[in-house]
């Protein structure tokens, strides 16, 4: 199956940057399959891409970019500052790395990965970040795992409010209180672990809706994501996956099946909490 990009829903950010709406996630994903799943992911009509330097494969998502055949404008590449370099210097030098890893003309989106309330230097990062703007090599920065109170202090420093929060949401954690302030601020949502690792792959009411749209319970958790207006990011190292999880474009939920996955939301986290880590 190959997707034409030109279906994909774009979001626009506050920093005026059109994101895709669906992009591949390559947490986990080693770094001996890392080149040919990105490669593989552009051919299917992916068009965004999101790593970490925690990921270990900066270095092979850059050259399955480079080696796609599809020009670098029309791709949209996030990488995220690990906890261990905060701090002004260290967040400058940290994303160096990560651009030299890469190898590609530029970032687009540039993330503090966790806000490390116990450090306290996020605002200190955030200031790197703003400074490695200037060079041109980041377009864009933004935050993930942010709650509202560390976004506050973040907008409190006077620094540009961030273009996204990429949070853990999926349907048994739905983040209400933070979606709704993101949006009040001009912050995208983005949702990590979009599906929960599977957890709902058996569910009893998802499998209904599933085969009342004749489609598959991944695909109808990732049009949750899709209705909601959420920025989404489903990972897989599977090939086959990659076409499943993008072939969500022509179906749309109903008001039923939007107040079933209203249902889910119980406080099921499956990562950790913010204000506890790192």
């Amino acid at each position: 199956m190959t997707f034409l990009p030109e279906q994909m829903p774009l979001i626009k950010l506050n920093t005026g940057q059109q994101m895709p709406q669906l992009g591949l996630g390559v947490y986990k994903v080693g770094q001996t399959e890392a080149v040919d799943l990105i490669r593989a992911a552009i051919v299917k009509g992916y068009r965004r891409v999101d790593t970490a330097a925690l990921y270990g494969n900066e270095a092979e998502v850059g050259e399955g970019i480079r080696t796609s055949g599809v020009a670098r404008e029309d791709l949209f590449v996030t990488t995220k500052i690990w906890n261990d370099r905060q701090g002004y210097d260290s967040a400058l030098a940290a994303i160096d790395e990560s651009l030299t890893r890469l190898d590609i003309d530029y970032v687009d989106l540039l993330l503090v990965h966790w806000p490390c309330p116990k450090q306290d230097k996020f605002v200190e990062t955030w200031s790197a970040f703003q400074k490695a703007m200037e060079g041109g090599k980041i377009r864009g920065i933004g935050v993930s795992n942010f709650n509202p109170h560390h976004l506050e202090k973040l907008m409190a420093s006077g620094g540009p409010v961030p273009a996204i929060n990429q949070i853990e949401l999926h349907p048994g954690w739905q983040q209400k209180d933070i979606r709704a302030f993101n949006a009040s601020h001009g912050i995208a949502t983005e949702a990590w672990s979009p599906l929960a690792r599977g957890r709902y792959n058996d569910s009893a009411e998802v499998l209904q809706i599933a085969k009342k749209h004749g489609k598959t319970p991944t695909q109808v958790v990732v049009r949750w994501h899709i209705e909601l207006g959420n920025l989404v990011i489903p990972k897989t190292s599977n090939h086959d996956r990659l076409d499943e999880n993008i072939d969500v474009f022509d179906f749309k939920l109903d008001a039923e099946d939007m107040a079933q996955f209203e249902k889910f939301d119980g406080g099921e986290r499956v990562g950790p909490n913010p204000d506890d880590f790192g």
